[in-house]
């Protein structure tokens, strides 16, 4: 293999560690109810990561964290008994790697977030997602990690007790 295609064969392994690491992110964002949660979203961080919300209303209500151990405070915050969230769903959709000049992997997404409190309500956000990543300890973590709010609003709820409409067996 010459040179040019082991660095091609290293992005994409690279992409496809890079994914990983954003799903498995936004899946224990789904289910942060344990401290062993927050401690997994973490790892997922470079020790000198920044984590940072953009924009109006992310930036004054979610603020911007530096290093893991304050993202990992961050989301502890989430972690209360009675839970949080009822019910928590990230989707995210469009996708964007590529390395940049300087071979920084970067991505990007949009992020529909669907949410029910233990409180009451649910919300329906979207964002921007974007993050740099780095190989730490042969693992692929989030450097710099940005959302920006697209949109936010309340919804009545989500989940409605009516009959699943399927097609009758004949």
């Amino acid at each position: 293999m010459n040179a040019q295609d082991a660095l091609r064969l290293q992005q994409l392994e690279d992409y496809q560690a890079a994914r990983v690491c954003i799903s498995h992110y936004m899946r224990l964002c789904d289910s942060l109810d344990t401290l062993e949660t927050v401690q997994a979203i973490g790892e997922l961080f470079s020790e000198g990561a920044c984590w940072e919300g953009l924009g109006e209303p992310y930036a004054t209500r979610l603020g911007r964290h530096f290093g893991r151990a304050a993202i990992a405070s961050m989301m502890a915050g989430y972690v209360r008994q009675p839970a949080h969230f009822a019910m928590n769903a990230h989707f995210l959709c469009s996708e964007a790697l590529w390395h940049d000049a300087d071979g920084v992997l970067r991505g990007r997404w949009l992020m529909l977030q669907t949410s029910a409190f233990t409180a009451g309500g649910a919300h329906l956000n979207a964002a921007e997602i974007n993050v740099m990543f780095v190989r730490e300890t042969g693992a692929m973590v989030m450097r710099h990690f940005t959302t920006r709010n697209l949109f936010s609003r309340p919804v009545d709820h989500w989940h409605a007790a009516d009959v699943l409409p399927v097609p009758d067996k004949k």
